[in-house]
């Protein structure tokens, strides 16, 4: 096995789950499930049958994946953060073929207990608060809080906010790493290439 597995863990046959993961206490991996290299999933995570988690993913304690969740690679899910897969949920109504589809793009961050309602797309190293209720799609860096979410702000991919408005045409400095980015309208975009410099704390 080439990857780690805590023995309360229950991995149903087929699941595939790569090279370096880490499985821990009282997870549930289902059968389709797809998962990537070296991802960690704390205690208490259940990951539904038709769930991709790409490379490097953190998924923190008491998190589920339901069936439609799609993760890229380095997206961070906090503690007790919430997925869904039907919009309009009735216990007497069986609503399995109206699943919708949730992306959640590389590098993003997900909140401690936040909300991310299904149908939406989360974008490339965007940064949703603890606590936030996301309804809609969220842009590439973007910074979103509250309830229901919305958007405050800019994140660099090394996850420190920008000095930047929410709209026109603009550049920063990220405050830590440096690298410059570049707001076009409502847009950002990263102006250097080049993976962001990681932390020993991540």
């Amino acid at each position: 096995m080439s990857y780690t597995v805590h023995s309360s863990a229950i991995i149903d046959e087929g699941a595939q789950i790569g090279e370096g993961s880490r499985v821990w206490h009282f997870v549930h991996v289902c059968g389709g499930a797809r998962i990537g290299r070296e991802v960690s999933l704390g205690q208490n995570v259940f990951v539904g049958n038709t769930v991709v988690i790409g490379d490097r993913c953190k998924i923190q304690n008491n998190v589920s994946l339901y069936d439609n969740v799609t993760l890229e690679e380095g997206v961070f899910c906090g503690p007790s953060m919430v997925f869904t897969n039907v919009y309009n949920p009735r216990a007497l109504i069986e609503r399995k073929s109206e699943y919708r589809d949730t992306l959640v793009k590389r590098g993003a961050s997900l909140g401690a207990n936040c909300t991310i309602v299904c149908g939406v797309t989360v974008g490339e190293f965007a940064f949703v608060g603890a606590g936030a209720v996301v309804t809609r799609d969220v842009p590439d860096f973007a910074l979103v809080v509250g309830v229901p979410g919305r958007q405050v702000g800019w994140m660099s991919e090394f996850g420190e906010q920008l000095d930047l408005p929410l709209e026109g045409e603009a550049e920063a400095l990220c405050p830590h790493s440096g690298v410059r980015y570049a707001l076009c309208g409502d847009r950002l975009r990263r102006e250097e290439a080049g993976a962001p410099e990681s932390s020993a704390n991540a």
